[in-house]
């Protein structure tokens, strides 16, 4: 049994049985078992399913909210706006099930198309393999669950080993909303193990996975010919400008650095500001970091609660040290108690140290000036990541040079790079990732596009 335990306390809240590679195979097997009667559900009825769920999730949310909090560690003001994020996924998953489409295409612009019709259509992959981190353990195996719900396609989900309990609930509520059996199968254990039996059972046509690079780089090679879903991190930074909205921009950079301790694969790690307004930003920058309540994230006002693990907040303290011994400075936090790490403010850090190369994934930012628009453009950009940025000015010239300039799945003006919606088309370029989720996008690469060609008699 894989042991669940609330990350402030330690108190065990739960377990769920490990899976064997035989589990694996059955649950991959009920899945595809499935897949035929659920793939011609009409979309009508579909949808119900899934607002059906939407509905129950509401119903729920507080008690939703506390499974979240308890088996993450995240603030209960953040789990509750999962818990509403996750119902406005299965909401929107519920709409696009009755908007899947094709359309024509005129085989005339070719002369051997001549009195030919021609239309395509889509039509769903069969089972979906899912793979989810800790961060999001409800509304990113929603954004996976969802949309393959939606398409027509069965689903085998593997969420992350130390938060399945919201899956489970999850789970519980799709079966409540209609949900045939088969359709859903959940798997538990870890991912060297019950990860890879599943990327590899023969059944899954299509891998879904949220996690890191290096893992995401081993499904590449051992799931086969197989469609890939793949967000693998970041190490967001964002601009601001000397004509930003600071009182806009101050707080939440400072939520989009430390909510969730950090753990979040577009938290704001690198915060570049111009050299014209770094005092002011800077002071009011670490004033409003210095009244984050860190603590017990059950209580209604916690605004930062433990990391993941002792291992997890070890490597971020790890990675602070490395940094101050070769230089950098130590603005505010550094402080650890067991998996809770205070929110952490650096200056003076090199493009090439781990706090600035690599995904922190922990209540952790470098804090670093430039000069002009130009140089700060070029820091923002120096990363092997592109998953999402930010940059703050009111000039729409300078907006739309970032726009151009950097090779990223999302740019956000006027915001952190931590902004995202849940219908807009999310995903990353080069390390981090393969594909777009986002449900409709999710939806386009859960299905397969099927040309039909009709000839005269």
């Amino acid at each position: 049994m894989l042991k669940v335990i609330d990350k402030w306390s330690g108190e065990e809240i739960g377990a769920v049985p490990t899976a064997t590679r035989g589990d694996v195979a059955q649950a991959t097997e009920a899945a595809a078992r499935a897949f035929p009667a659920w793939s011609n559900t009409p979309a009508h009825r579909r949808a119900q399913i899934l607002r059906r769920a939407a509905d129950l999730l509401h119903e729920r949310r507080e008690a939703l909210a506390e499974t979240i909090t308890r088996e993450v560690g995240k603030a209960w003001k953040h789990s509750a706006g999962e818990v509403s994020r996750t119902i406005e996924t299965f909401t929107f998953a519920g709409e696009e099930a009755k908007r899947i489409h094709g359309e024509t295409v005129p085989l005339d612009a070719s002369p051997s198309g001549e009195g030919r019709v021609g239309f395509y259509i889509r039509t769903p992959i069969g089972v979906v393999a899912a793979i989810t981190p800790f961060n999001f353990p409800l509304n990113l195996v929603a954004h996976k669950v969802a949309p393959a719900l939606a398409a027509g396609n069965t689903i085998v989900l593997k969420p992350a080993e130390e938060t399945p309990l919201s899956a489970v609930a999850l789970a519980d509520i799709l079966a409540e909303a209609g949900l045939p059996p088969g359709v859903l199968t959940l798997v538990h254990g870890e991912g060297p193990t019950v990860g890879e039996w599943l990327v590899t059972d023969p059944r899954p046509l299509k891998i879904s996975f949220t996690g890191s690079p290096p893992v995401g780089a081993r499904i590449l090679k051992i799931g086969g010919l197989k469609r890939m879903t793949l967000e693998l991190g970041n190490n967001s930074g964002t601009l601001v400008e000397p004509d930003a909205n600071l009182d806009r921009a101050i707080p939440r950079c400072v939520m989009s650095a430390f909510a969730n301790a950090g753990q979040v694969c577009i938290s704001l790690q690198r915060l570049y500001v111009h050299q014209d307004i770094a005092q002011e930003f800077t002071e009011r920058f670490l004033k409003e970091t210095a009244a984050l309540k860190v603590g017990n994230p059950m209580d209604r006002d916690c605004d930062v609660g433990p990391m993941i693990s002792d291992d997890a907040a070890d490597r971020a303290s790890a990675w602070m040290g490395e940094a101050v011994a070769e230089g950098a400075k130590l603005l505010i936090g550094g402080k650890r108690e067991g998996r809770v790490m205070w929110p952490t403010v650096l200056a003076n850090t090199r493009p090439e140290m781990k706090v600035m190369c690599q995904e922190a994934f922990a209540p952790l930012v470098s804090l670093v000036t430039y000069r002009d628009f130009d140089e700060g453009l070029e820091k923002l950009a120096d990363s092997p990541y592109g998953l999402q940025a930010g940059i703050y000015t009111r000039d729409i010239g300078k907006a739309f040079a970032a726009v151009k300039r950097l090779d990223v799945g999302g740019v956000m003006i006027n915001d952190t790079s931590i902004y995202r919606a849940d219908h807009m088309p999310y995903g990353g370029n080069r390390m981090s990732g393969i594909g777009r989720e986002g449900v409709r996008f999710a939806i386009e690469e859960m299905t397969n596009v099927k040309m039909v060609c009709i000839s005269p008699d």
